[in-house]
């Protein structure tokens, strides 16, 4: 199965694996919209494009993102080769040592469960952490992408 990638000249994929909390997937999609990034979300999606709170949160910004919807994880992750950065608190890179090239994949787990730990494991080179200070369980789904995606973008110089 090839997954799609988008052939226009974008800036970054941002992609959510498995996205539980509708606000936040409303929150997101406003964000790809302002930076013009696909939206992939992969894997099990546990609530309807329609939910209320999605709706509010995105307001009319999500006819505005493309979305590409991939079922299954490690096909994701195998047509994407080493095109992606991983975000996890779990992982000692920090976003600040990273070197965010044009058209990379920012990917972010669910709010409740992270990334798959098999995923950090297998791309620990690929994997960043957003630095916090101890004691703090963990920054919000769509502040991260948005730290995430302005740190890449002022990076490869995104006007």
């Amino acid at each position: 199965m090839s997954i799609y990638l988008p052939k226009n000249n974008t800036p970054l994929n941002i992609a959510l694996v498995e996205p539980k909390i509708p606000p936040n997937i409303g929150a997101i999609s406003r964000i790809c919209a302002c930076i013009g990034s696909p939206l992939y979300i992969v894997g099990e999606v546990t609530f309807s494009e329609n939910h209320p709170k999605r709706k509010r949160a995105g307001l009319d910004y999500w006819d505005k993102v493309e979305k590409i919807y991939i079922d299954k994880i490690d096909d994701f992750f195998e047509e994407t080769a080493q095109n992606f950065y991983l975000f996890s608190t779990k992982v000692g890179n920090s976003i600040f040592e990273v070197n965010f090239k044009q058209g990379d994949f920012l990917v972010f787990g669910s709010e409740t469960t992270g990334l798959p730990k098999y995923l950090l494991k297998k791309y620990q080179a690929q994997s960043c952490r957003i630095p916090m200070i101890k004691n703090i369980r963990s920054l919000n789904l769509a502040n991260s992408v948005g730290i995430a995606a302005y740190e890449a973008l002022r990076q490869i110089h995104f006007t």
